[in-house]
């Protein structure tokens, strides 16, 4: 016999999912947006490359610390947690880009 997850369970993979929907579409939007004040050149273009990579290497250093710790105990709480990170991040640079 085929078991299937509760409704509650499939609810919070559901929302996960479309939050992970969510934040790839604001990451295309952020690329797009970060790609065109490069092509502009000087300073500006040099500034966000700068900001770009320092931001990835504090969300990975962020997420490692809290898969490392612990506190992240499934799978679903690692994307979540993963999805939390970057999508601050990229929330926050569609703001001030947009």
């Amino acid at each position: 016999m085929t078991s299937y997850p509760s409704t509650a369970v499939a609810a919070q993979w559901t929302r996960l999912w479309v939050d992970t929907a969510f934040l790839m579409a604001d990451a295309a939007a952020v690329t797009t947006m970060r790609t065109m004040r490069m092509l502009s050149g000087g300073r500006v273009a040099t500034r966000e490359a700068e900001r770009m990579l320092s931001e990835k290497v504090e969300a990975g250093f962020e997420l490692a610390g809290a898969l490392a710790s612990g506190r992240v105990k499934t799978p679903q709480a690692a994307a979540r947690k993963t999805v939390s990170v970057i999508g601050k991040r990229v929330r926050s640079n569609r703001k001030r880009l947009g």
